[in-house]
């Protein structure tokens, strides 16, 4: 087989030390358990962006000077929502909330009950009512309406276990307090979709991983009919797995909505490996010892696992170009887990398939008379219609560049899905939530304007009333629901006492209006989050916004910007003052901005990589080139899928170009080694493509249905990009299966520039 005699030599010392070698990998497996099980979660949508993103290091700066607390709404609808049974049950529900410990309720209601607190007086849901719609104010934040009432709840929540503690405790008020005419609640905000992505990304893995077991088990009976085998193969599996996710507590990675494709990817990868390896392990020639047949069916099979698990490795690697953080991390995280499973691949596995006495059979591995008779007239049919072929496919992946990219002035690029609630599914009852909150009240986006001004003069008049008129152009922009700055408080309590909504405009006027500010921020918690008492020189605005694009929210941010410079040229205490536009909501519409470069990017990087790697392996330079051809055939011919079906690009089906050409390249790998391996031997075209289609292809469709099986497993999933992107990367590992079978020998044939042999010589 031509293996070099050191690497004989060392695969003979690895099998004949096999129990030190299962030994020493059966007890790295108890720590890396208690590893894996320290990973923690991390659902948040704002850190899906790395921290070194510009966007990034500036909210984390501004969140530094006003913290925000995680923040829910709860949105009830009444046919009637002033009547006195209504407004009793949701003062009921604002007590009970207003009982758990670092909990703060604002609401209407709650402001009103400052002046009339007596809940028991004949005409108090009168007076509410006239109180409560007699300013937009509180129709503007959403707080009441014809048909809704909402509370605002808000907390602090330093760790997700924290933070699931507090909506436990939320849950719990709401569970025991009743409120029949308030009807149904529906419970918003960023940590209810945090906290269900995270217990989401954990289920998913519990219901993926014993069905591609089960897979496993079925196909490696039916392929080997051995429980030795089979046994083997299961532990090695296991050990790689375990380990591989431990490495991702040892980098200090976190699980994300990503991360579960890290173990299915090293475990659909080793498995394809393993199956390669074992379906030479058990063509034994006559006569060749066990021992020796061992040692040289490992070193002939060495070159294509080592190069396809290499180019792989480095294509999951080309992921850490990403400005998405979850993507990074996964690529580096399964960049090192494939590393392992070569490793064990090499160690492991043939320890145990020697202590197991894995059984071999004599001569070939029989592939079934359907398979041989359909290997046989691949050559000749792809040789008669490889023009046809490789114009059909290149159709197809035309087509499917144009779905991607889009054609200028006829086809728009493919849509990208960034949006927090675009990840779950349509019907569970948190996205319902989320759409009636978005019908009765039509912003959920927050965005925030960070002011700066000189020391000590944020409260003095001058800044105030600049900040007052601000908020009040904000508020009449279209597309703005609401605005809540350092002023909205002094507008609700000149409310309160009768004098309107409307600060006076006459700077004298406005500064007796303001003249206990700052004592007003020693007495309201609520007013300290829009000022930072500290320095008095910074402020906040918070805008409440329809969701939108980074497009949209980059509009959106040249207009605030805009804003206030048309209000610091009309004030001279703003002449040095600053403003940024930061926040969640930028961070996550700036999600989409880093897609199509994720996509672009690292596709590029993994496809010259592999192409490096084929270089070094392959010394036909055609070899180099259609090694590629199927991958790239099966990606594009998959975003064509995608669009035909409206499947988005989002965070986890932007991975699918990677994953494919990353998992794929293992088959034609294989395809060109045992290709050139005839050729070496003098081989014409048609003989080398007949002994390479008997000695690897039926493996190639077995590694096809181990890839398509384990990603299919994803279908299970509750998380809508997870589901397609299981769905379309299976679909993809099709195509790439039957490019395998035509696209390629049609090529070759092309290429080559040889004829079949005469009918019946072939064979011969």
């Amino acid at each position: 087989m031509g293996a070099p005699p050191r690497l004989e030599r060392l695969l003979a010392a690895i099998i004949n030390r096999r129990w030190i070698v299962i030994i020493v990998w059966l007890a790295l497996v108890p720590p890396s358990i208690w590893l894996a099980l320290q990973l923690p979660s991390d659902g948040a949508i704002d850190r899906l962006v790395v921290e070194s993103d510009p966007d990034v290091v500036l909210t984390r700066s501004f969140q530094k000077v006003f913290p925000e607390g995680k923040q829910v709404v709860l949105l009830f609808e009444p046919a009637e929502p002033f009547t006195p049974a209504a407004v009793s049950e949701l003062a009921a529900v604002e007590d009970g909330l207003g009982q758990v410990p670092g909990v703060i309720t604002f609401s209407a209601l709650s402001i009103f009950r400052r002046t009339t607190p007596d809940l028991t007086a004949p005409d108090f849901a009168q007076r509410y009512q006239a109180f409560a719609t007699g300013t937009e104010l509180f129709r503007r934040q959403g707080l009441v309406g014809d048909h809704h009432a909402s509370l605002a709840v808000t907390f602090e929540a330093k760790s997700p276990h924290e933070r699931d503690g507090k909506l436990k405790e939320i849950d719990q008020v709401l569970g025991a307090v009743k409120y029949p005419t308030l009807g149904p609640v529906h419970r918003v905000g960023l940590p209810y979709v945090e906290q269900w992505l995270e217990t989401e990304t954990t289920a998913s893995s519990i219901r993926y991983f014993p069905l591609f077991g089960a897979f496993v088990v079925i196909l490696v009976l039916a392929l080997y009919r051995s429980w030795r085998a089979l046994l083997a193969i299961l532990i090695t599996l296991g050990v790689t797995v375990v380990l591989a996710m431990a490495l991702g507590r040892l980098f200090g990675f976190s699980l994300t909505i990503v991360s579960e494709l890290v173990p299915l990817v090293v475990l659909v990868t080793a498995t394809a490996t393993l199956v390669y390896l074992h379906s030479r392990y058990i063509q034994q020639p006559p006569g060749l010892p066990l021992e020796e047949h061992h040692v040289v069916a490992l070193a002939n099979k060495a070159l294509p696992v080592s190069a396809s698990v290499l180019a792989a490795l480095l294509g999951f690697a080309a992921l850490a170009v990403s400005q998405i953080r979850p993507i990074r991390e996964m690529g580096v995280w399964t960049a090192s887990g494939l590393a392992l499973s070569w490793l064990t691949a090499f160690t492991l596995f043939p320890a145990l398939q020697r202590a197991f006495k894995a059984p071999t059979r004599q001569g070939m591995t029989p592939a079934g008379k359907l398979y041989v008779r359909f290997a046989d007239a691949v050559p000749r049919f792809t040789y008669r219609f490889r023009w046809l072929i490789l114009a059909i496919t290149a159709a197809i992946a035309a087509a499917g560049g144009v779905a991607l990219f889009g054609f200028p002035g006829v086809v728009a690029p493919m849509r990208m899905e960034v949006d927090a609630t675009d990840y779950i599914d349509p019907d569970l009852p948190l996205r319902k939530d989320m759409a009636a909150y978005e019908k009765a009240i039509a912003g959920l986006a927050q965005v925030r304007v960070w002011v700066k001004v000189d020391e000590g003069t944020v409260t003095e008049p001058a800044v105030l009333q600049a900040l007052d008129r601000y908020s009040t152009a904000i508020g009449a922009e279209p597309g703005v629901s609401s605005v809540i700055g350092p002023t909205t408080l002094l507008r609700i309590r000149r409310y309160l006492a009768g004098q309107g909504d409307v600060l006076p405009t006459d700077p004298e006027a406005f500064a007796a209006v303001t003249s206990d500010f700052e004592q007003l921020l020693l007495t309201e918690k609520e007013m300290r989050g829009f000022i930072d008492v500290g320095s008095m020189s910074q402020a906040q605005v918070m805008v409440i916004t329809a969701r939108g694009d980074s497009a949209a929210f980059e509009l959106t941010r040249r207009r605030l910007e805009a804003l206030w410079k048309e209000e610091q040229a009309r004030t001279p205490a703003l002449e040095k003052s600053t403003v940024a536009v930061v926040g969640e909501s930028i961070l996550q519409a700036k999600i989409a901005e880093h897609l199509v470069p994720t996509l672009t990017e690292s596709f590029g990087l993994t496809a010259a990589l592999i192409f490096l790697t084929f270089l070094a392996v392959f010394r036909s330079g055609a070899a180099r080139v259609m090694a590629m051809v199927p991958s790239v055939f099966a990606i594009l011919a998959t975003f064509l899928v995608m669009r035909l079906t409206g499947i988005p690009l989002n965070v986890a089906t932007i991975l699918i170009a990677t994953t494919v050409l990353g998992t794929t390249e293992n088959d034609q790998v294989h395809f060109f080694h045992h290709y050139q391996e005839a050729k070496k031997d003098g081989a014409s075209a048609e003989r080398a493509m007949l002994h390479t289609l008997h000695v690897s292809g039926h493996a190639i469709i077995y590694a096809t249905l181990i890839n398509a099986s384990g990603f299919l497993a994803l279908a299970f999933s509750h998380l809508p990009p997870m589901r397609q992107f299981g769905l379309v990367t299976s679909i993809a590992f099709a195509f790439s299966m039957i490019a395998d079978f035509t696209a390629l020998p049609a090529a070759l044939w092309i290429v080559m520039r040889e004829k079949p042999e005469p009918e019946g010589t072939q064979k011969g």
